[in-house]
């Protein structure tokens, strides 16, 4: 099993819902009724499109990054003072 790096776009839309693209894949389009769910259908999507790339042996985008074992999360920290 491989894993990839993307960089998704979320958008709220006027009737509330949420919309995520992405520049590095192509294709990729999801739409939820809030942040979670719209992230959970676009990396089903990535998913999907991801394996039929490599299914039909077609070349990756290059601005797909496979995930390395080394992480550098930034995480937002609340502080009352």
């Amino acid at each position: 099993m491989s894993e990839y790096l993307i960089s998704i776009k979320i958008e709220e839309l006027k009737e509330g819902s949420y919309l995520a693209k992405s520049d590095d894949l192509q294709g990729l389009i999801a739409q939820g009724r809030t942040i979670a769910e719209t992230m959970e259908i676009a990396q089903d999507v990535a998913r999907k499109l991801i394996e039929s790339y490599i299914e039909h042996g077609d070349p990756l985008p290059f601005e797909l990054e496979q995930k390395k074992h080394v992480h550098d999360v930034k995480v937002p920290i609340a502080v009352t003072v």
